[in-house]
């Protein structure tokens, strides 16, 4: 299902004077050198760790026509790629033709580029094709790749000379600083190993703001923003990249002033012409807690002022979309996100969410001093909530239902809304397995909500064990870091049409390093 807008001619609303604030917040990126660890020849076999060997064996890994080498840099990287090429032979009479393929995750190398026909464009799969006039040469790609692996294929030279790679290094970029890590990785081993892959999955989608993931995207998306946040305060504490994405977020708008769902930095910062229902809601929740946040330190008023009635603007911009019996329906939703699940019904998710960002539009309200404003959102949220009982809740079934299809993350959301009593929520989660049957959850973004759900109804048992096994089943299939979609049954499956451009280091799934300190501090 392609999930995005096309407008013809979409002019942005731009605040300039916004925009030269989160200008000033714009972060120094960090530099690291890194080197290959380990090396292979990969001539039409598969790659495995056991077959590396160590850095020094690449040079003499002389390459004719057709033969490949594998070169492993040891962890997934955001960066630039320089190779030193040379030649062994005669000199040289024709021109070398390389093919450079990175992965982030050594599934890629088993995909067929050529044969993907999904919706997401395949501009993004990463994969050069290089001609080298001369040699010896330093080849230095402009481009940034995230990636562990690079795949060097010679497509062709001549039978005169073979291709030989004296050296290669990746200048890997971030504007997280390791230095300044505050959170301690628990103490046991597994629940380490699924920190560490969090931890790192932020590391390399902090750049210029919080991308959504370095190989493809690479844009701020709010519904990712959330995410990240969080996980960052528990452990990079840039709260500054926080504030710059809010002023970003903030500064460029559809006309009507709703928040679009991401934003584009480069050539200049631009609202994307897509709005969600449910992105645009977190704006408020993500304003707030980082208001908090920042509380911690000293109080920010000037952020408060300066986006409080933006902020309040996407409620109100919701609520207008709400019909006379207090439900947003379907047809005036819009596009809404929730999860990649197919065949979801949504109507339920976003008259929660709606409910759940109300929560911290109030808070804001209250931190303002806003009192006439707190109240009258208390009572539209009181309003909706016994709209969503009357709609959603089935009184025999003892659960929600949407378009007929009792949805686990419909479940989540109501339970995250509070539409649901404590006692009817602990009921919800006795069954989650039989909702999960009905429609399942299928990006750890929603599994992060669905532990969040849990844990709202102090089930730590239960939302530890699923961390344990939804992101521990990501460590065990050996990733560096997060995956953008992940059904441990199914490792290959993808909501674009093919996995060759799903990614392997995705920010939304990076909360783990939020919760596990948080809810879990003994662990």
């Amino acid at each position: 299902m392609a999930l995005y807008s096309i407008i013809d001619h979409f002019i942005p609303l731009q605040d300039d004077r916004l925009l030269e604030i989160a200008d000033r917040l714009d972060p120094k990126l960090h530099h690291t050198q890194v080197l290959p660890v380990s090396v292979c020849r990969a001539d039409g076999e598969e790659i495995s760790p056991e077959k590396m060997l160590l850095p020094e064996a690449l040079p003499a890994m002389e390459l004719k026509h057709g033969e490949s080498v594998c070169l492993d840099f040891g962890d997934h990287q955001t960066g630039y790629l320089t190779l030193d090429l040379d030649f062994a032979g005669s000199h040289p009479d024709a021109p070398a033709h390389i093919c450079l393929q990175f992965a982030e995750h050594l599934q890629e190398f088993t995909e067929n580029s050529a044969e993907y026909k999904g919706w997401v464009s395949g501009s993004w799969i990463q994969e050069e094709k290089v001609h080298i006039d001369v040699l010896p040469a330093r080849l230095a790609l402009p481009r940034r790749y995230a990636f562990r692996y690079l795949k060097l294929t010679v497509l062709d030279t001549s039978p005169k000379y073979r291709l030989v790679i004296r050296g290669a290094e990746c200048d890997a970029v971030s504007s997280a600083d390791d230095t300044d890590l505050s959170a301690c990785a628990p103490a046991d081993p597994e629940l380490k190993q699924i920190w560490k892959i969090c931890v790192r999955t932020l590391h390399d989608c902090m750049q210029s703001v919080f991308e959504d993931g370095p190989k493809r995207d690479r844009r701020l998306w709010m519904g990712d923003l959330r995410l990240q946040a969080l996980a960052n305060y528990c452990t990079f504490r840039n709260l500054d990249l926080v504030k710059r994405c809010l002023y970003l977020f903030g500064g460029t708008r559809f006309p009507d002033g709703r928040v679009s769902a991401c934003l584009f930095t480069e050539p200049r910062v631009e609202a994307d012409d897509t709005c969600m229902f449910d992105y645009m809601l977190f704006y408020p929740v993500v304003l707030e807690e980082y208001l908090a946040e920042k509380e911690k330190e000293g109080a920010d008023r000037e952020t408060l002022q300066d986006l409080y009635g933006i902020a309040q603007q996407q409620i109100d911009l919701a609520l207008a979309q709400v019909d006379a019996d207090g439900i947003v329906h379907g047809d005036r939703l819009g596009t809404v996100f929730i999860d990649w699940a197919p065949g979801l019904n949504k109507d339920g998710c976003a008259q929660a969410v709606l409910i759940y960002a109300i929560d911290y539009a109030v808070r804001l309200a209250v931190r303002k001093g806003d009192k006439e404003r707190a109240a009258v959102l208390r009572e539209k949220q009181a309003l909706l909530k016994q709209a969503a009982r009357k709609v959603f809740w089935e009184e025999k079934e003892q659960c929600f239902s949407s378009g007929g299809q009792k949805a686990l993350a419909t479940q989540v959301w109501m339970v995250l809304a509070r539409v649901a009593s404590p006692e009817e929520a602990c009921r919800i989660f006795d069954r989650a397995e039989e909702f999960n049957r009905e429609c399942g959850m299928m990006t750890p973004y929603m599994h992060h909500y669905f532990v969040t759900a849990l844990l709202s109804c102090g089930r730590k048992e239960e939302a530890l064990a699923h961390i344990r096994w939804y992101w521990g089943s990501m460590a065990k299939a050996g990733a560096d870091t997060c995956f953008e979609t992940w059904v441990p049954e199914d490792p290959k499956a993808s909501p674009y049409g093919g996995s060759v451009v799903n990614s392997y280091c995705h920010a939304w799934s990076c909360t783990p390093a939020y919760l596990l300190p948080v809810w879990f501090p003994e662990a």
